[in-house]
C-alpha cells in the first residue's frame, strides 16, 4: 500500500470516534507503508553492514503461537498499528502513580476492538505489586465476539538476591508506558530476517531502524514483530521499584536499573519507527521472555562472534500515540 493510499484510508475514520467515551488525547497519524519486497532489500542492505551473514525474504507468516514463538495469535497481519501510549517521562524523574492503561481499550482506541498486542511497556505496578518490565503477549477482546488469549509477561527485580524473575501475568494492564503493535493477529505476507555474527555497533533492531531512516527520511515508516536470539547471549535490563529518589540524569537511569547477560533462546517483541513526526516518540523498544526463566529490556548481543537472530516483521499502517506527557525530557529512552 503507498502512503498516498494510507492517507485516503485514514481519511475516511472518524478520529473523533477513536477517543470516545475516553478522557485522554488520542493522535493518529497515517505512516508510509513500502512494499515488502523494496522494504525487505532497505533492511538486507543496512544489516549487511552490520552482520556477516545476513538473508531476508518477503514469506507467508508461520504459525507464531507455535514453538518456539509462543505467541498469542498466529500471524501480524490486519489493520497493523503502532501504539505509543504514555511515556518516559511519567515514569522518571518521579514516577506517576496514577497512570494505568488497559492495552486492550487503548488497541480499541485506534480502531481494533480485539486486537492481538504484542511489545514492551512498564506493568501495571497495582496488579504485579512493583514496578517492573511488561512483555504485553495478548489477543485481547473489548466485546461479546471476540476471543482472549493472554500470554504476557513481566520481569522483575528479586528483592532478596537482585536477580530476575520472569512471570506469567494475568492482567493486560500497563503502567506509565508501553509500546505496542496492534493487529488482527492473522497470517500474512511477512518480513523475515535471518543474522549471525554482529560485526558492527549498532544492535540488531537499532541497525534496522537506521537503514529505513536513511532511505524514507522524514516520512516515517514503522514495524512491529518478534525475534528470537537463537544462540548467544544479551544485554538485558530489568525495572526494580519506583525509585526513592528522582532520576534527573541517564546515569541515574543507569544506575536504578538492573544490568544482566541473558541466555539464548530468547523471544524478543519488538516495534519501532524510523522517524518521530513531531509526537515524542520512543523509536525503538524491545522486551524479552524466555521459557528457562529470563527475560526483560533488550539492549545489545554480547557474544557478537556467536550471536543468531531469526525474526518476522511487519509494516504498520498507522501510528496512534496516546496520552502524550505535556511535559518532556529525553532521559531514559534507550
Amino acid at each position: 500500500m503507498s502512503c498516498q493510499m494510507c492517507n485516503r484510508k485514514l481519511k475516511r475514520i472518524n478520529m473523533a470516534t477513536f477517543a470516545q467515551g475516553h478522557d485522554i488525547p488520542v493522535e493518529p497519524k497515517p505512516l508510509l507503508v513500502p512494499p515488502l519486497n523494496e522494504l525487505s532489500d532497505v533492511l538486507a542492505a543496512g544489516l549487511k553492514k552490520n552482520f556477516l551473514d545476513v538473508s531476508v525474504d518477503v514469506v507467508d507468516c508461520p504459525d507464531l503461537m507455535q514453538p518456539p514463538w509462543h505467541l498469542a495469535a498466529p500471524g501480524l497481519g490486519g489493520s497493523t498499528c503502532l501504539l505509543d501510549i504514555g511515556g518516559v517521562p511519567y515514569l522518571m524523574p518521579i514516577p506517576d502513580r496514577t497512570k494505568f492503561y488497559n492495552l486492550g481499550e487503548m488497541a480499541a482506541l485506534s480502531g481494533l476492538p480485539n486486537a492481538f498486542i504484542l511489545g514492551a511497556g512498564a506493568a501495571s505496578s497495582r496488579v504485579a505489586g512493583v514496578n517492573c518490565e511488561m512483555i504485553p503477549n495478548a489477543k485481547v477482546s473489548t466485546d461479546s465476539c471476540g476471543s482472549s488469549n493472554n500470554c504476557t509477561h513481566i520481569a522483575k527485580v528479586s528483592t532478596e538476591d537482585g536477580s530476575c524473575i520472569l512471570e506469567t501475568f494475568p492482567s493486560t494492564e500497563s503502567g506509565p508506558l508501553a509500546n505496542i503493535l496492534a493487529c488482527e493477529g492473522i497470517p500474512g505476507p511477512v518480513i523475515e530476517i535471518k543474522a549471525k555474527g554482529r560485526t558492527g555497533e549498532d544492535n540488531f533492531v537499532s541497525c534496522m531502524r537506521k537503514a529505513v531512516g536513511e532511505r524514507y527520511g522524514e516520512v516515517p515508516v514503522g514495524l512491529g514483530g518478534v525475534f528470537l536470539i537463537v544462540r548467544g547471549k544479551a544485554k538485558l535490563h530489568v525495572m526494580p521499584d519506583f525509585s526513592s529518589t528522582p532520576l534527573n540524569s541517564d546515569k541515574d537511569v543507569k544506575d536504578w536499573l538492573k544490568f544482566y547477560d541473558m541466555s539464548s533462546p530468547l523471544i524478543c517483541l519488538s516495534v519501532f519507527i524510523s522517524h518521530d513526526p513531531g509526537l515524542d516518540l520512543r523509536v525503538e523498544h524491545t522486551h524479552c521472555f524466555s521459557t528457562h526463566g529470563e527475560g526483560g529490556h533488550y539492549h545489545y548481543d554480547v557474544t557478537p562472534d556467536d550471536v543468531e537472530y531469526h525474526a518476522y516483521y511487519t509494516v504498520a499502517e498507522r501510528m496512534v500515540r496516546i496520552d502524550r506527557p505535556k511535559v518532556t525530557h529525553q532521559i531514559g529512552r534507550d
